[in-house]
Formats: structure tokens, sequence, C-alpha cells
């Protein structure tokens, strides 16, 4: 999301946690200006990945690709409203993992 009363890199904040973007917060961009954090997919990779929980599809929309899925989605603890589908979780991650100015590996099991 970004945040019209910030400045600089204050301006770019994560849509799940509302964290600024800083050199140790990388961030992965969805669409229409939308961002998770790498903190943020790591706890997502956990509950939707590896233990096959989370939202159940239904009445949310995700907030990178803002589509509602057929898949299970997290939902943000912090930002209640802001939800990223399954699909988006593991684009992400293959974002990350491929950026080599980022040190971000999948959470294992």
């Amino acid at each position: 999301m970004h945040d019209p009363s910030a400045e600089g890199a204050a301006f770019f904040k994560c849509d799940f946690c509302a964290s600024p973007w800083s050199e140790d917060r990388p961030m992965v961009e969805g669409h229409k200006g939308s961002l998770v954090c790498a903190p943020c997919l790591t706890l997502a990779y956990r509950v939707v990945v590896i233990d096959d929980a989370g939202d159940p599809p239904g009445a949310w929309t995700c907030a990178m690709c803002l589509e509602e899925r057929a898949q299970p989605g997290w939902r943000s603890p912090a930002r209640e409203q802001a939800v990223i589908c399954l699909r988006c979780i593991k684009q992400s991650a293959t974002r990350f993992e491929k950026d080599p100015d980022v040190a971000w590996a999948r959470p294992g099991g």
C-alpha cells in the first residue's frame, strides 16, 4: 500500500502489517501497488503451504492479485482486511528466492 502522508521509503508499506519498506524488509509488489513484506510472506507460507491452514476460499479478495480465488489464503492478524491467496504466496516466494539481493528462503516444515 502507499501512504501519502509518508515520505521516502516509508511511502511504501506492507498491506499485511503496515510496516514501511526498508533494506531489511524487502517487499514484493502485486497489482495496483499492493505489497507483501518478507516477514509477512514467511508467516503466510507457514500457515497456508506448510500447515495447510488459513482462510478457506470464500468471501475475500486477494490483496495482491485482486481476485477471489477458489483456494485458501492467509489473513493478516495485524490488518484483517488483507488476505493473500495461495497462488500469490507461491509466486511471491519464487520472486524472493530469485532475487540475489534478498536473503529469503522458504520456511521448512
